[in-house]
């Protein structure tokens, strides 16, 4: 089986080119331009076998991202496993939203000094893309806490924060329960899919921890859980921003009055910002 011939048969198993080049990296331990430039040349016998194994794997509903170990995030490579979510694109625009509520001209909003670090807490930080994206962005701008209530969560969050050479703190924490500060921004993607709804997903979806996807009956529990608590861990003048559903908006906002909501690039409900203490 020569490589293109290999990205061929990789294609039966609803693999795009992308895919199925990325897949051939990560066995080759080669770049794109090897790929392209070497298509005709024969893969090793123990290549060929991998090929044939993870495509074995990936028909059966096994995420690529957990075989090759990678996901792009906001320009950065995070390590994956089958420990933490797959980091998507929707979730970006909390990345973005955050980062633009911090670098607002009058982010004197959230800390009252610009001479101070402006105090961060990811909740459900699961592989760490929110919080490493938001400090390898702001840098010293930020302090950031990262918790999540996987130890094995917390692992890889760490990994990616040493991979990406940035100082974040982590908790192993079921949502506020070891958190003891106050944070001047709270942001949080919470688990939100309702339980009856998970065997529903795309197969390679479940495949992703149920711990981190399953929001209980009607998809809101933890969001009540942030409600009930969430002033207590808010500086005054603090902001809470959070991912919901899609279908989530009327919901949450009753929840948060006087809250925003986002859209994302398709035009779905993607993020809430609440202002509690401005709120009247």
């Amino acid at each position: 089986m020569t490589i293109k011939e290999a990205i061929n048969y990789l294609h039966n198993f609803n693999l795009d080119n992308i895919e199925s080049r990325i897949l051939l990296k990560y066995i080759l331990k080669q770049d794109d331009s090897y790929i392209i430039i070497n298509s005709e040349k024969d893969l090793k016998e123990n290549q060929e076998k991998k090929v044939i194994n993870y495509a074995d794997k990936i028909k059966n509903g096994y995420p690529l991202q957990y075989i090759t170990n990678s996901q792009e995030f906001m320009g950065l490579t995070f390590y994956v496993d089958d420990n933490v979510l797959i980091p998507q694109p929707d979730t970006e625009n909390l990345v973005i939203v955050a980062i633009n509520k911090i670098e607002n001209k009058n982010h004197e909003e959230i800390s009252k000094t610009n001479k101070e670090k402006i105090k961060i807490l990811d909740l459900c930080t699961g592989s760490g893309a929110i919080a490493v994206s938001i400090k390898s962005i702001l840098k010293e701008k930020v302090e950031i806490i990262a918790s999540d209530i996987s130890k094995k969560a917390i692992e890889v969050a760490r990994k990616n924060a040493e991979k990406h050479n940035v100082q974040i703190k982590f908790i192993c924490s079921d949502m506020f329960e070891k958190i003891n500060e106050k944070f001047d921004l709270i942001v949080t993607n919470p688990p939100y899919i309702r339980s009856k709804e998970i065997k529903l997903l795309p197969e390679e979806v479940q495949k992703e921890p149920h711990i981190a996807l399953d929001g209980g009956l009607d998809g809101l529990e933890y969001y009540r859980l942030i409600r009930k608590n969430i002033k207590k861990y808010l500086k005054e003048n603090g902001t809470l921003i959070m991912e919901i559903g899609y279908d989530q908006k009327e919901d949450v906002q009753k929840m948060f009055k006087g809250s925003k909501c986002i859209k994302d690039m398709e035009n779905r409900d993607r993020v809430i910002i609440w202002d509690p203490f401005q709120v009247r």
